[in-house]
């Protein structure tokens, strides 16, 4: 395995466990917990997001079955007659 990979690995590894220790330390903080205004807003962002999300879907099968996504080509004068 060449080192190119393998450093990247260890990148995202690192990447990950500090992302974790980093969610473990915020959840385990003493203090108030979150205002019933910032659960509306995380949830009303979630649901937004999942919205969007399944719309680009429904948007990308749509022109994939139409034939949007196909390459473009040359047209001669028997292809217009056909």
């Amino acid at each position: 395995m060449r080192a190119g990979p393998t450093i990247l690995v260890i990148a995202l590894l690192l990447l990950l466990g500090a992302t974790g220790w980093f969610a473990y330390e915020g959840l385990s903080l003493p203090g108030s917990s979150m205002p019933i205004e910032g659960i509306i807003a995380l949830v009303a962002g979630g649901i937004f997001s999942i919205v969007v999300g399944a719309g680009l879907m429904v948007l990308l099968f749509f022109s994939s079955r139409r034939g949007y996504d196909e390459p473009p080509r040359l047209m001669d004068d028997r292809d217009i007659h056909d």
